[in-house]
This record gives structure tokens, sequence and C-alpha cells, in this order.
């Protein structure tokens, strides 16, 4: 007898611990998603206090256990080649520092986000925190263009092809460019908010998408703005001309309103300017690169060092070239082609997840026509409601997840942000809410 009294009571400390670490885990995602963008070592921090309150939830808590995300053996695969390309890189001690200060946060964002976020509402959180720090980061955003910030020291812009450009914003981000790709990554969320959510939050993620897509402008990134723009508008001709519409209405009031704006965006198509040439030279050297080194590549964060071997351009000029100002040619340089495969294999396979949910959620007049005999009660209804609603915002959260991954691998052509940190811990996290979407989507249907 009393040796079950003993039993029961450290069954119950078990479950009292078991559920402070999950909700020492909830506040660790919702924290990391919130610092993202503006505290990136904070948000290392608490990821690595969540991932802490993992661990011990898994020793502590019989139920927990962690569960198979669909993407998961690529990711493991991409961390494995990326670790063994250390082997062939010219300064083994510089790649391993860069990889295990790097990779690891990536992969235990990935792992903590998606064991922790198994419920609607765990979800709705996360989107929540992350709203309110993109509205942070736009603030700010709007604070320095009206305040001014002169950058045309800071190498940002070709200023013999364009002279009047001297003010671009960068927020809490390192250059324009990386704030650029987040914003699109922002808008694109909010888009999908947008299709989902009821009238009032509705009209706050259309301000967000309004105030996300004006800081774009701001920041004068040509690439970034015809992202925005092909990807809007190609949602926009497929699912909601209104979206289509929203966008021609606003770009052409922003090329009008700011005619920098519009000599800037149309340089793509009418000139070639010091930024694209460079660009295609630094592709022609990492070309030459993959090449050379097919297999593991020259090594996790060695770029910067094996360039010069492969100047085609600059021709020694005292200029430190980190990254090749492409995405996938980038990751095929350092870590070889089978570990650049791993990783769009995860990329790619997320952005397809994130539009393959189980079931599409049809309108609310016709759930009710179909189940209004099944519903006794008010009550009744509440409920069937309030589970409709829920599923409406997985729908919604999924489409603004994968169209923000089309934003990704649209940016990816001309520019590698990922090289950026909180960049990338950003990836990892959406593809993490990706996966734990389409389980939520599942699980819904078959309830």
């Amino acid at each position: 007898m009393a040796e079950d009294i003993q039993e029961r009571r450290r069954a119950r400390r078990r479950q009292r611990w078991g559920g402070r670490m999950a909700r020492m885990m909830m506040y660790a995602v919702i924290a990391e998603a919130f610092l993202i963008p503006l505290a990136p070592l904070a948000a290392m921090v608490v990821l690595l206090l969540g991932c802490g309150a993992m661990l011990l939830r898994l020793r502590i808590d019989r139920n927990f256990h962690l569960r198979r995300l669909p993407y998961d053996a690529p990711a493991l695969l991409f961390v494995v080649i990326g670790l063994l390309s250390v082997a062939v890189a010219p300064d083994k001690a510089f790649s391993f520092y860069n990889f295990y200060h790097l990779v690891p946060i990536y992969a235990l964002t990935y792992l903590l986000a998606g064991q922790t976020l198994r419920k609607t509402r765990e979800l709705q959180r996360v989107v929540s925190a992350m709203a309110l720090s993109a509205g942070i980061v736009i603030l700010y955003g709007f604070y320095q263009f009206i305040f001014g910030i002169d950058i045309s020291a800071m190498k940002w812009v070709d200023g013999e092809s364009f002279p009047e450009l001297s003010k671009r914003i960068f927020s809490t981000w390192e250059n324009p460019n990386i704030l650029a790709g987040y914003l699109d990554v922002v808008a694109c969320i909010a888009v999908g908010l947008a299709t989902a959510l009821t009238r009032g939050w509705r009209i706050l993620a259309l301000v967000l998408l309004v105030a996300a897509i004006a800081c774009l402008g701001m920041t004068y990134a040509r690439g970034a703005c015809l992202v925005i723009a092909v990807v809007l508008a190609g949602y926009g001709a497929l699912r909601d001309w209104r979206v289509l519409l929203g966008i021609v209405v606003i770009g052409a009031g922003a090329l009008l309103a700011d005619p920098v704006l519009a000599d800037r965006l149309l340089s793509v198509f009418t000139r070639v300017d010091t930024s694209s040439e460079m660009r295609l030279a630094f592709w022609e050297s990492t070309v030459a690169m993959i090449l050379d080194h097919p297999f593991l590549g020259i090594g996790w964060g060695m770029y910067f060092m094996v360039y010069p071997d492969y100047d085609f351009y600059l021709q020694g000029a005292p200029v430190q070239i980190v990254h090749a100002h492409n995405m996938y040619l980038n990751y095929a340089a350092e870590i070889g082609v089978p570990g650049a495969l791993s990783f769009l294999w995860f990329f790619f396979g997320s952005l397809l997840l994130a539009f393959r949910l189980p079931q599409r959620v049809p309108p609310w007049d016709v759930v009710l026509a179909a189940h209004e005999h099944e519903w006794k009660t008010v009550a009744d209804v509440r409920a069937a409601l309030s589970r409709w609603r829920r599923r409406r915002f997985v729908e919604g959260v999924s489409l603004g997840l994968g169209l923000a991954f089309i934003s990704v691998a649209l940016n990816g052509i001309t520019d590698h942000l990922l090289f950026n940190i909180p960049s990338s811990m950003l990836l990892w996290m959406l593809a993490a809410m990706t996966a734990a979407a389409h389980a939520i989507a599942g699980e819904m249907k078959e309830a």
C-alpha cells in the first residue's frame, strides 16, 4: 500500500514537471520566433534553454516522445555532409569552428519547433510573436527612412549608376538586401493569414502586408521587390484576383511616387551596373569551384578563403567576397553537389508540403448547410465554428509559408540571404512550422 502511494506521488511529480518542461519549450519557441529579427543572440540563448527543457521532458514525461517529421532525413543528411566537408577545407579549424557555431543552431531550431508545435493554439502563438516582431522591424525601418540614414559609404549601391540613391533602410538586419528578403517572407505570410482570419484580424494582416511592402520599397532592393511582385501577382492570377489588383495598384503608386525606386527597378531590364556584373563574375568563379570540387566542395564556410584562387573579375582587389550571391551555387561550392541536393530536398520538400494539405477547408456556409441537421444546440454550432476557424487558420498559415518559401527560392537566384545567421534560423523555423501545420491538418481531418 505504501509503495503504491509513493508510486502515485512520483507519477504526479513527473506529470507536474513534464508540464513545466512542456510550457518552457513552448515559451522558448515563441521567444525565439520573436527575437530572431530583433536580437539573434538572445534567440540562440532561449533556443538552448528550450532544448534543455526538451531533454528533461523526454526523461521525465513517459508520454512525450520525439515524432518523425516529413523531411528529417534530408535535414540530417545536410548536417552530416556539411560536417564531412570540413575534412577537405583549406583551413579545417576555422571551417569546423564556423560549422559548429551555426549548423547546430539551425538544426536545433528545426528540432525544437517541430517537436513543440502540435496544436493549432501553439501555432497561433508563434505566428502572433512573429507578426509582432515584424511590426517592430517595419516601424524601425520607417523611422530610419523618415529621419534619414546615409549609406553612401556602405557600398550597397553603385553610386555612378544611381547617383540620386543615398538612403536605403536596413532596420534591425545587417543590410537592405537581407531586410528585403525578410520583408518578402513577412508579406507572403500576411497574405496567407488574410485569407483565413476573421474580419478584424484580417484587417491587421492586410495592414501588415501593406506596411511590409512599403518598407520593402524603402530598401530599394531590386531583386526582392521584383520577387514579391512575381509571387503575389502569380498567386493573384491563380487564386484571388483581388491580390493581383492590389499588387498592381500598390506597385504603380510606388513607382509614380518615387522616381528613384522606378529607375532602380527598371535598371534590371535596361542596363548592367557594377552590382550585376559582379554577380555574373561570382557565379562564373563559383561554377569553376564546383567543377573542381564536386563531391564535398571546398569546405563549410570556406568561400571567402578559396575565392581569390578563382578570381576572374576583381583581379586581386582588396575586397573580401564571402559568398557567391546565389544560394544554390554557394551550397554546391562549399559542401559539394550531394550536400546541396540534400538541402534542396529539404527546402523544396518543405515548400511542396506547405501546399499539400490533407484536405481543403470548405466555406462556412457550405459546412453549415451540410451539418445543420446534426447540430442540435447553439453549443454544437459554436464548437463546430471553432473547429472550422482552427482548420482555416492552419490552411492560411500553410499557404503563407508556401509563398514564403517561393520568395526565398527566387531571391536565392541573385543572392545568398541564408549566409545571414538570423535568416537561416528563420528559414529552419518556417520549415518546422510547415511540418507542424501539415501534421495538425492531418489530425483535424481524422477527427
